[in-house]
């Protein structure tokens, strides 16, 4: 079940990643990270209702259903979705579509290594050596117009952003862990919370610095609903495929997205995509075969 949520999660991000692209255009970085968190609350309500209407979990909640450990997962998970937004929208406006959402993918390499290291997590020779082709493939993908004209801030902005998401989905899984129900419920429930700390967060400090970019979201209103609405069934099947399986597996399988992207990007948004740069796609996919196998 977790590899048909992750399939879900894949194509979704795929599309929101494009939407997101696609208002970067007009709205600052902070405006298009709110889009994914602003409409999201209310269908990640309901989805938690409908779970409760249709799928009653055997045990009650409790009276304290939410220990603490939970509220610190949640909160750092949500504070560095923030951030990893802020970044791979940062990414588009400096690289094309493909390129930027490429380079988010480090994700899956940092979630490995993060998770063996701190999360026990553990992967064989051939889970590693996955890891080394990600690697190589987010390098190739950073200097896709040749080696005499690689970015450091691209790469750089590459790798702090897919630390962002791997450290955000590390912590998703924690916090689904220590609640005592079963995954689709516990994965609700991080899900809300997330999303809600998320949209007050930003709120408040656009309300607060920036009246302008939320009169922007305001006038393109279709486009910011497309992205919560993509954004928020994404992140349906990202967290309920990390309450069944390990970060680094969830996160490698998720690379399909990489084709979705490629799909996206060359018939949606109308952009060419280098031999060079479709070779570090490919090379993403083999290496997420590669920790799977492994």
């Amino acid at each position: 079940m977790w590899i048909v949520f992750t399939f879900l999660a894949a194509f979704m991000q795929s599309w929101r990643n494009a939407l997101q692209s696609q208002l970067s255009r007009d709205v600052k970085v902070a405006g298009v990270t709110l889009a994914r968190f602003i409409w999201a609350g209310p269908i990640a309500a309901c989805y938690l209702m409908a779970l409760y209407l249709w799928l009653p979990p055997e045990q009650a909640i409790g009276a304290s259903p939410f220990p603490a450990p939970f509220w610190s997962f949640v909160l750092g998970a949500a504070l560095m979705q923030i951030v990893a937004t802020g970044l791979m929208v940062k990414l588009f406006q400096l690289r094309d579509f493909a390129i930027g959402a490429g380079l988010a993918k480090s994700e899956a390499i940092v979630a490995a290594v993060f998770g063996a290291l701190f999360f026990g997590t553990q992967l064989s020779l051939l889970g590693w050596l996955g890891v080394v082709i990600g690697a190589v493939a987010v390098l190739l993908m950073s200097k896709g117009a040749g080696v005499a004209r690689l970015s450091p801030q691209v790469l750089l902005l590459g790798l702090a952003c897919g630390s962002a998401f791997a450290l955000t989905s590390l912590w998703v899984r924690e916090a689904s862990l220590v609640l005592a129900l079963p995954f689709p419920h516990s994965a609700a429930w991080v899900l809300f919370w997330v999303i809600s700390l998320q949209t007050v967060i930003l709120l408040l400090f656009l309300w607060w610095r920036d009246h302008q970019t939320l009169a922007a979201l305001w006038r393109r209103p279709k486009l910011t609903l497309a992205i919560s609405i993509t954004s928020c069934l994404g992140s349906i099947g990202w967290f309920s495929a990390m309450a069944l399986e390990a970060v680094p597996y969830v996160k490698t399988l998720g690379q399909v997205e990489v084709f979705f992207t490629l799909i996206v990007a060359g018939g949606y948004l109308k952009q060419k995509v280098k031999p060079k740069e479709m070779t570090a796609l490919l090379l993403i996919a083999v290496a997420a075969i590669l920790v799977i196998w492994g």
